[in-house]
């Protein structure tokens, strides 16, 4: 799908930071050395879009968004290869890391682009230019494959979404000797018991404060039982698990009360990944984690390699992140998108291009 004389403008979508989304003309974009041109195909809406830019700019360092085209989940199709490209061709299907890093500092080399801090990182949708319009300039260090066998929503997601869930789920460890419990049951929660699932997880538990996500946990049988926070949540888990806890959770709401539980909910020797960003956290070191030799783990987004990684094992384990998806709007309705997913009664919200 090689093009060679594309020209023009195209309709983007940006967040003024007034809960509304702005629609403007931009330059259909010419790839410069190591870059390429990709017809977007899918572009979905992160949590951080609507905590950080779409209600207001609070976003401060690499989360200051720059009144850049939106969307860092995207996937597409390659339209056109600048000079110097090595590894892709115009027709590949390609998933783009969201994070374009100065790929020469000791974060970079060894793919976690997320954590550099060089001024020459720049985020899509954030920094430069992002996936709500029908076309995207992408770095070509920046492109994982995407296989036939996974659709461009599943590509989307990714990027961010399930990539982040399978980075901290490896540094935990998960078998199916484990009892997992997630607190918040968003589209990155779901994401995690899709994955734990997959991954050979014994139990599952979920708890969340909307009714509409607890429900579809269940309906997508991703869930042995899920808890609303107004029940004994912890005396319940504990009862489920013969009075010791769960050896795995994760949290993925970034509320104290909910990362609490996780911690106290964890048994003697449990590991608790924190996922979600924002909020705080208060507990008692010595009986809530030292007594009990538990460990937290910190994990934000994941490396390019290990993304690659988890695109396989999508395949081999014939899961698609699509499956999550409630809502989908065409480009010319990403205003109602965004409004769908700051509302929280969704799954996934996907932008699907022609």
């Amino acid at each position: 799908m090689a093009v060679n004389n594309l020209s023009g403008f195209m309709k983007a979508a940006y967040l003024p930071g007034d809960s509304t989304v702005a629609f403007k003309e931009a330059p259909i974009p010419e790839p410069g050395h190591g870059q390429v041109l990709l017809a977007t195909k899918a572009s979905t809406i992160c949590g951080s879009d609507i905590r950080a830019i779409y209600r207001e700019h609070l976003g401060k360092g690499p989360e200051a968004y720059q009144n850049v085209i939106a969307g860092h989940e995207p996937a597409g199709q390659i339209v056109k290869c600048g000079p110097g490209t090595k590894r892709f061709r115009e027709g590949d299907r390609v998933v783009v890391y969201h994070i374009s890093g100065c790929g020469v500092c000791v974060d970079c080399r060894q793919g976690y682009m997320i954590s550099c801090t060089s001024e020459h990182r720049a985020a899509y949708g954030w920094q430069r230019d992002g996936g709500m319009a029908p076309y995207m300039l992408a770095d070509e260090k920046d492109l994982v494959p995407l296989p036939d066998s996974l659709t461009y929503v599943d590509g989307a997601q990714v990027a961010c979404g399930f990539g982040t869930v399978y980075e901290g789920l490896m540094k935990i460890g998960i078998s199916g000797t484990d009892a997992v419990l997630v607190t918040g049951l968003g589209p990155v929660g779901l994401a995690a018991l899709m994955i734990a699932k997959a991954m050979g997880a014994d139990k599952l538990y979920g708890m969340d404060i909307s009714g509409y996500r607890r429900d579809l946990a269940m309906e997508m049988k991703l869930c042995d039982k899920v808890f609303s926070p107004d029940d004994d949540v912890l005396a319940e888990i504990k009862k489920l698990t013969g009075g010791g806890g769960v050896e795995r959770a994760v949290d993925c709401s970034g509320h104290t009360d909910a990362r609490q539980l996780a911690i106290r909910a964890a048994a003697k020797w449990g590991r608790i990944a924190f996922i979600g960003e924002g909020g705080t956290v208060e507990f008692n070191p010595s009986p809530d984690i030292i007594h009990d030799q538990k460990s937290i783990y910190g994990s934000w987004v994941t490396s390019i390699w290990r993304m690659e990684e988890l695109v396989e094992k999508l395949v081999r384990w014939n899961i698609h992140p699509e499956d999550l998806v409630t809502h989908r709007f065409p480009p010319e309705q990403a205003d109602e998108a965004y409004r769908v997913m700051d509302s929280g009664r969704c799954g996934k919200v996907a932008v699907v291009f022609d």
